[in-house]
């Protein structure tokens, strides 16, 4: 999990190690995906929009898991994947320089806690909310974990 602690370092001043370009381009990718609801979303963008592209892929129990209070189902990084489509992982791997695989891993661990902490008590952010914001401070509250 070393390159998820990198990211998250990088994401708080921590600094990471190197340059972290290519975690700073993770981010920039989960952070992308979060604000527009992925590139192939249907529901209007947003987390709910992501949410909904998530669901429609075949995950809605698991993202029902991370929205609701209880405790968050894992998913593969090959679910992941397959929800997304092919064509969009393509194209957030070449934007943080990583291959497929490695991408879906990162996003498969992280996803859940994001979500879970992006929607306390159930509830998704409000409309218009600074997704990259609160971004910043959920992965604040995760380093302290």
């Amino acid at each position: 999990m070393g390159l998820l602690d990198s990211v998250l370092g990088s994401v708080l001043g921590g600094g990471g190690q190197g340059g972290g370009g290519g975690n700073d381009m993770l981010m920039k990718v989960i952070g992308g995906l979060l604000n527009q609801g992925g590139q192939g979303g249907q529901g209007g963008g947003g987390l709910g929009g992501l949410l909904g592209q998530l669901t429609q892929g075949g995950l809605g129990n698991a993202v029902q898991s991370w929205v609701g209070t209880g405790q968050n189902m894992p998913v593969t990084s090959d679910q992941l994947h397959s929800a997304l489509g092919a064509d969009q992982v393509s194209a957030m791997a070449q934007q943080a320089g990583l291959s497929p695989g490695d991408l879906m891993g990162q996003l498969a661990r992280m996803l859940p806690q994001v979500v879970d902490h992006m929607t306390p008590n159930g509830q998704l952010p409000a409309a218009g909310a600074d997704i990259t914001s609160m971004l910043g401070g959920l992965l604040g509250g995760l380093m302290k974990r």
